[in-house]
């Protein structure tokens, strides 16, 4: 990490995967820094507010201002105004989670989820929520590979790495082959569904969002629409039952696209990376 900007960015990040807080020498163990210097960050950023020191710990956590940017950000975009609907129609129809995730400098983010089961076994995203994509082992990445030729999707997939670094599923694709194979039965498919493959216990399915026919870089893919659940209950049958609502909810995001100017600038960022 060479500036010191870089070196705040990665601090944050890293203590957003810890919500209850944190030790100067975790974070500098985490991010492979001096604990000295990670404890001058520290204090210049609870200068700015973004982070407070827990007194009765001495542990830093992370003040809501940077989720109140966050959130400010995302509702000027249009964004939840446009999706939230079309998800939350969807979330009930499967009982299951709905995620919508939109490409942003060469990966896939998602930016809004809506939760359709109120109670009992259920996945939860937890901190996944603010990681990209992985590409190859979940559903919506490899809706996204298929969208592309095989060379532009396994150059995608090894770009980001082929297995997921951490706890990938037994049944996440090990080999480009393997990767192929799946991208050849999602084109046939129309849609993208694996169990055990992103989390071991977790199975999802997605289909891609492409931008509208009468607006520029029509048929562009922006995005990927999914569904996630428990594996013993989120069967390949249920899927099956629920492609045409999934198929549905992502016409309707494609269509909803021309209501805000992030979607219209979708396929650049697409692109971009």
């Amino acid at each position: 990490m060479s500036s010191a900007l870089e070196k705040a960015m990665s601090v944050l990040e890293f203590m957003v995967t810890r919500p209850e807080g944190c030790a100067v020498s975790d974070i500098a163990a985490g991010l492979g820094l001096p604990p000295s210097g990670v404890h001058r960050m520290l204090k210049e950023l609870e200068k700015i507010g973004y982070v407070r020191q827990r007194r009765d710990m001495g542990d830093y956590e992370l003040t809501v201002r940077l989720a109140a940017l966050g959130l400010s950000w995302l509702g000027q975009t249009g964004i939840p105004d446009v999706a939230e609907p079309i998800l939350d129609a969807l979330a009930h129809r499967a009982q299951e989670l709905a995620r919508l995730a939109l490409a942003d400098g060469g990966a896939l983010m998602h930016v809004s989820a809506v939760q359709g089961v109120r109670r009992g076994l259920r996945y939860d995203p937890g901190l996944d929520q603010g990681e990209p994509l992985h590409l190859a082992s979940s559903a919506g990445g490899q809706a996204w590979l298929a969208a592309m030729d095989d060379d532009d999707a396994l150059a995608a997939a090894l770009g980001q790495g082929l297995v997921k670094p951490e706890a990938p599923g037994p049944e996440a694709p090990r080999s480009a082959a393997e990767l192929l194979e799946i991208l050849r039965g999602v084109r046939a498919r129309g849609w993208a569904r694996n169990a055990n493959s992103y989390h071991d216990g977790m199975a999802a399915m997605a289909a891609v969002i492409r931008r509208p026919e009468g607006v520029a870089d029509a048929g562009a893919p922006v995005g990927v629409v999914s569904l996630a659940g428990p594996s013993v209950r989120f069967t390949p049958e249920r899927m099956e039952a629920l492609a045409p609502d999934l198929l549905d909810a992502a016409e309707e995001l494609g269509q909803a696209s021309r209501a805000t100017s992030w979607f219209c600038r979708g396929a650049e960022r697409a692109r971009a990376g």
